[in-house]
């Protein structure tokens, strides 16, 4: 079980460790928020609801997904030369032959038609879906905690349209997404020098750096 799944487990048992430890510090730092603006503390499980917890939890999951989804989608058409991560410069590949049914594909292949033409992009699909629920998630939270900030001063609170151009939430984005460009140029790039013996993120140890793909 653990030796077939280990990636999948170990990564989401840390997600659950650190979405824990957000959970519990954001609650704590936005107790202490409340106290010093004269409002009352919440319990945890309110909190959880919060618009403080939405929008900290959905800001960073948006970035991650974009990320994910740019990745997955430009890697289809471009190359680094010399890099783990990228597909050859010259010769095709494996993942760019067109899919053939056979009694082990998935049922999508099967089926050919619109099903098959959704399945040969839905890796790309579903990153961007994520993405697209992870920010309308995180616009809620981000005007509804800016909207009770606005309240407790006794200024007026910001419509959709008008929070849609509020440079605060689009501070929130850039400041996340400009981390994530910055990994993945990090790994396209370090990958053509940089080597980690056994990981299917590396070229082979002794592999010249010119050398493109895995």
């Amino acid at each position: 079980m653990f030796y077939r799944n280990g990636l999948t487990i170990v990564f989401l048992s840390l997600l659950i460790l650190a979405l824990g430890g957000q959970a519990y510090t954001g609650w704590q730092e936005h107790n202490e928020e409340l106290t010093e603006k004269g409002g009352a503390a919440i319990t945890f499980l309110s909190y959880l609801t919060s618009n403080h917890f939405l929008e900290a939890t959905f800001e960073n999951w948006e970035s991650e997904f974009l990320q994910m989804a740019a990745y997955v989608w430009l890697t289809v058409w471009l190359r680094q030369k010399g890099s783990a991560e990228s597909k050859d410069l010259d010769k095709p590949e494996e993942v760019d032959r067109e899919p053939r049914p056979h009694p082990d594909a998935p049922w999508p292949v099967k089926k050919g038609g619109v099903w098959l033409s959704l399945y040969k992009h839905s890796l790309s699909l579903a990153f961007f879906l994520l993405f697209m629920v992870s920010f309308v998630l995180h616009f809620k939270g981000s005007r509804g905690d800016y909207n009770v900030e606005q309240l407790a001063m006794g200024k007026p609170i910001a419509s959709i349209a008008q929070y849609l151009v509020n440079k605060r939430f689009w501070f929130e984005s850039f400041q996340n997404w400009q981390s994530e460009f910055l990994s993945v140029a990090a790994i396209v790039f370090l990958s053509i020098y940089l080597r980690q013996k056994g990981s299917p993120e590396s070229k082979p140890v002794d592999a010249p750096h010119s050398e493109t793909g895995k």
